[in-house]
């Protein structure tokens, strides 16, 4: 899955903790306000991560060889929802999962639901670099939605980050070109799934801990998925149950590690290192499948960067200038 947040420029597919608030507090998963002051602990928490998130990417893309996208996916959510709710109730935790915004939280997570879907739908077609690179546009289409949604004033310089990002997708995907592929598509619409999941995650600002988010993503994902599964079904053989196994503990385990980083180090520290992803996914691409970026999907992944790197200092910016004023 791969890894884009407005201002911490996370993107993990399968769920994501709701870490930061709109002050940039950071929260243990029971809702801990935590203090950060060893930023190198935190990015290394993080490189480690997004490496986990490729692998699933990996285990996930070797899957849709045999199965279909939505059976991929429920096959991960299976998984990971057994570990999210066994450690909840390993840990005594259970009766901490009641949602303060149930509505919301469910909204977030068929948002992560179709960001999964779509994601691993590219990743059929697609070399895992370039539906990573894709995904990326997610932090300026949260600056489009946040207009209507969340009432926000954007200014000119970052709508100019929007369209730079777009050009960005533009140059990897080259509509009318010869080396325009359809399947690009499906990261552009799990990006889209992923930006609303993360407007929701600010509408509810923090309401519940990192844990209850995490345990709806997976549990709805879960439901859903296992009513569409049956129009679709094909028998997995014991390399699929295998590979279904690397992908969610995989992207557990990266869920975890993310929670970690940011108890460890600021949202702000931790966004350049989160566009490391493109390295691993460029990587294991390479190593297992044989696929090397080409020049055009290196030179959009940095446009995009750029304008996500921009972008986060822009909110960060105005958020500081915000506190300041009051």
């Amino acid at each position: 899955m791969s890894f884009a947040e407005n201002f911490g420029v996370y993107h993990g597919r399968l769920c994501s903790p709701t870490i930061i608030d709109q002050e940039d507090q950071c929260y243990s998963l029971n809702g801990a306000a935590i203090s950060r002051d060893r930023p190198l602990r935190g990015i290394a928490f993080m490189l480690a991560a997004l490496a986990f998130f490729s692998c699933s990417d990996a285990a996930s893309k070797l899957m849709t060889t045999a199965l279909p996208a939505v059976e991929v996916a429920w096959l991960r959510f299976c998984v990971f929802t057994l570990l999210i709710l066994g450690t909840a109730g390993f840990t005594g935790q259970m009766q901490a999962l009641r949602s303060r915004r149930p509505v919301l939280q469910t909204l977030r997570a068929l948002g992560v639901l179709g960001s999964s879907i779509f994601f691993i739908m590219g990743l059929a077609f697609l070399p895992m670099a370039e539906a990573t690179a894709v995904s990326f546009i997610s932090p300026m289409i949260v600056t489009a939605l946040s207009i209507p949604v969340l009432g926000e004033v954007v200014g000119w310089r970052r709508w100019s980050a929007v369209v730079v990002g777009l050009i960005g997708v533009l140059i990897i995907v080259r509509p009318g070109a010869g080396a325009f592929d359809t399947a690009a598509i499906f990261p552009l619409l799990s990006a889209a799934s992923w930006a609303v999941a993360l407007v929701v995650t600010r509408k509810m600002s923090g309401s519940d801990s990192p844990l209850v988010s995490l345990t709806f993503a997976a549990v709805v994902g879960l439901l859903v998925t296992s009513i569409i599964v049956p129009f679709v079904w094909v028998t997995p053989g014991w390399r699929e149950l295998g590979l279904a196994l690397i992908t969610g503990v995989a992207s557990t385990i990266a869920q975890w590690l993310v929670v970690l980083a940011f108890q460890q180090a600021r949202a702000s520290v931790l966004a350049p290192f989160s566009y490391s992803q493109l390295v691993w996914s460029g990587l294991l691409g390479y190593v297992i499948f044989g696929n090397v970026p080409d020049r055009w999907t290196q030179v959009g992944a940095g446009v995009i960067i750029a304008s996500g790197l921009y972008t986060a200092h822009r909110e960060r910016t105005v958020r500081m200038s915000s506190a300041l004023a009051k």
